[in-house]
């Protein structure tokens, strides 16, 4: 018998090639596990073929790996047919694994058929040598790598399935599971060739003809080791990726929960909002309409609120709105609704088994209300007025709904306060104009129904024209010119006083822009700020832009904000008014002398000018009292160094006392009324002609 020797540099490969191997196929069968779609066939295809290669591989360098005293080749077809039993078998194994459940019959089966897979690539490529005379096999070792094979089989599907899931540790389980599975298939490769017997005199068939031994074991070495690299590679990279989309997939839910979270609540108290409100009557609507029952409407505004927020600040305040809605959040039912819609008003959505039961659940609300609070250091008390509409009597939609509960807790609240009241009939007139009057706002916003008119404002020093007031009308089809009084709170409650101050400030600026064009760049337009406006985050946008789109400069536009505006939130108002103030916009303190002012933020503030309110000067010849608190306001604004402003001018002796006092300009009645652009340009006009007369 011929007797065969090994190259110990290519067993040791043969042996690093079948760990690589066993480890390509565990990472691949979790890949496996994890991809959907097109993604699993994509895989698997690549897999078989991986594996395929680097099984086949490691039998083909272990068979490169014996000498013979004699030349060795390979007939490339048997060898081909060879690799393609690795392909197909390796193939099957990653099927069976992938399934969702592998039993212990399936187990078997497999392990019978992959076993017999892996024997027949192995003594197909030894078939490959055409040996004359044939191999003669010992049939006890034969047996024995046959036994070896399929148990090999039988480990390597069990690790496969159970690691192929992401646990803790799991790629070093692989790395040990790679080292048995490898070593399984070494041994039924070295026992298959120790099984192998040559008798003396052989000579090779395929050494003629075939591949040639030389150099080919260390391209198949190189070409090997590539495949399952760059395979291993891939699976790792892919790995990554897709925890990398998890996260990223984890961030976008987290983020779009939060944005949810914002649009939907409001930021100060964490409760549902006016919006999340309207969603919630919407569904209690359709709920009562399938299924039968009511549910009540509860509009709650609290007494006392304003005058501790003026004492105490905007910032206590905020505080106390949050202790209300936690202590009427904890004593709420699980399916009932607390939202917070604005200002110190809250509702109430609460489902009834009886419209009789709502007394109870506002009589509940009323007293937890009534009970002192401790914010900080302080102990506050405050009530509330609360306003009961049921469905279904007392409206059909969320609108309507709400305007009604809104208008019974204006009734409680002038019934004496910390009371409630339920909607009735009689108010109904009353919360249907309201709801139709927003109904037409709304639409007079779309339609071009709002005008501006402008007030002229004199200089007391010569009388010329400073500039103006642009103060905003709306041009209602049936109920003809309407003052802001009548809509201007209307459109604070509903948020389109957003909408209607941006369309005041541009159509305000858009005129300037003519004025300015027609040789009167320098006078100043002054516009009215809500308080809503003011705490918009987008107003010095606004402002911006309007200049911006307009061409005018920034010492051109004069904005009014009340005193107690300015003054609620003394610190966020400067914040506020400095970047407008820097921008280079002129600032107004509207009203003043009627709030709560402090002298100490006052000073600091970035204003330019004061205005006296008109309710000062309407008095101002009867009243000494009026006399003398317009005569301090003069005395602190001049100190401060801003330009003094009186409105509510309407007589001759008020114009001559105002003058004589040392304000700035005047504006009211009995100098100008306010009036549409051309007729305001006539008026000025006509008052040149009349001054060049003189």
């Amino acid at each position: 018998m011929l007797t065969g020797s090994y190259f110990p540099s290519l067993v040791f490969i043969s042996v690093f090639v079948a760990v690589l191997a066993s480890y390509t196929a565990l990472d691949l069968v979790a890949r496996i596990a994890t991809a959907q779609g097109r993604a699993v066939h994509y895989w698997r295809f690549g897999g078989a073929l991986a594996l395929g290669f680097g099984v086949w591989s490691m039998h083909f360098i272990g068979m490169l790996a014996f000498h013979l005293p004699i030349e060795l080749g390979y007939d490339l077809a048997t060898t081909g047919y060879s690799l393609l039993i690795a392909v197909l078998s390796s193939g099957f194994a990653l099927w069976l694994v992938s399934q969702p459940r592998l039993t212990l019959p399936m187990l078997i089966l497999g392990a019978l058929i992959l076993g017999a897979g892996i024997s027949s690539m192995h003594y197909t490529g030894m078939a490959a040598m055409q040996m004359q005379p044939p191999i003669v096999y010992d049939r006890g070792l034969f047996l024995a790598s046959l036994l070896v094979a399929v148990v090999a089989s039988a480990l390597g599907l069990a690790i496969a399935f159970r690691l192929r899931s992401a646990a803790p540790y799991v790629r070093l389980a692989r790395g040990a599971a790679a080292l048995v599975m490898g070593g399984a298939i070494v041994g039924m490769h070295y026992i298959g060739m120790a099984a192998a017997g040559f008798a003396e005199g052989s000579w090779c068939g395929a050494a003629v003809d075939g591949i040639s031994a030389r150099g080919l074991d260390y391209m198949v070495v190189v070409t090997t080791l590539a495949v399952l690299s760059a395979t291993l590679l891939t699976s790792v990279l892919n790995a990554r990726m897709e925890a990398s989309t998890q996260a990223l997939s984890h961030s976008l839910r987290l983020a779009n929960q939060e944005l949810t979270q914002l649009a939907l609540h409001d930021n100060l108290t964490q409760l549902p909002n006016r919006l999340l409100l309207a969603e919630r009557v919407s569904q209690a609507i359709n709920l009562a309409d399938e299924q039968g029952g009511c549910f009540a409407l509860l509009f709650m505004d609290l007494d006392g609120f304003k005058p501790i927020n003026d004492a105490y600040g905007h910032q206590l305040g905020d505080q106390l709105l949050q202790a209300v809605g936690r202590r009427l959040r904890d004593a709420l039912p699980a399916d009932d609704t607390l939202a917070r819609i604005g200002g110190d008003e809250f509702v109430l959505l609460a489902y009834l088994s009886a419209p009789a039961d709502a007394m109870d659940i506002a009589a509940r609300q009323v007293e937890l209300i009534a009970a002192p609070f401790t914010v900080g250091e302080h102990s506050l008390q405050v009530s509330a007025s609360i306003g009961i509409a049921v469905f279904p009597g007392d409206g059909q939609a969320p609108d309507e709904l709400l305007m009604n509960a809104d208008a019974a807790m204006y009734a409680a609240k002038n019934a004496g306060k910390n009371s409630f009241s339920f909607f009735e009939a009689s108010m109904n007139t009353d919360a249907r104009r309201k709801l139709q009057l927003l109904q037409d706002l709304r639409m007079a916003c779309k339609l071009g129904q709002l005008r501006l008119h402008y007030q002229p404002k004199f200089s007391v020093r010569d009388g010329a024209i400073l500039g103006c007031e642009a103060l905003v009308r709306w041009q209602h089809p049936e109920h003809g010119l309407l003052l802001p009084a009548v809509f201007i709170s209307v459109a604070e409650k509903s948020g389109l006083i957003i909408e209607i101050g941006d369309w005041v400030l541009n159509q305000a600026c858009q005129q300037m822009r003519v004025w300015a064009d027609q040789g009167y760049g320098h006078w100043r337009m002054a516009v009215n700020l809500s308080a809503v406006q003011f705490a918009h985050p987008d107003l010095a946008a606004s402002v911006a832009q309007a200049l911006h789109r307009h061409g005018l400069p920034a010492n051109s536009l004069t904005l009014e904000i009340t005193e107690s505006t300015a003054m609620s939130d003394a610190q966020a108002s400067m914040d506020v008014l400095q970047g407008l103030s820097d921008m280079g916009v002129d600032l107004s303190i509207d009203d003043f002398g009627t709030g709560y002012s402090s002298l100490m933020y006052l000073k600091r503030l970035p204003a330019n000018e004061l205005k006296i309110d008109r309710g000062f000067v309407r008095d101002l010849e009867q009243d000494s009292d009026d006399a003398a608190i317009v005569s301090a306001i003069v005395a602190l604004g001049r100190a401060l160094g801003l330009r003094i402003v009186a409105e509510g001018v309407e007589t001759d002796s008020q114009q001559v006392f105002l003058s004589e006092l040392g304000c700035d300009s005047l504006q009211g009645f009995l100098l100008g009324h306010p009036l549409p652009p051309d007729a305001f340009m006539a008026q000025v006009q006509a008052s040149q002609v009349s001054a060049k007369a003189l």
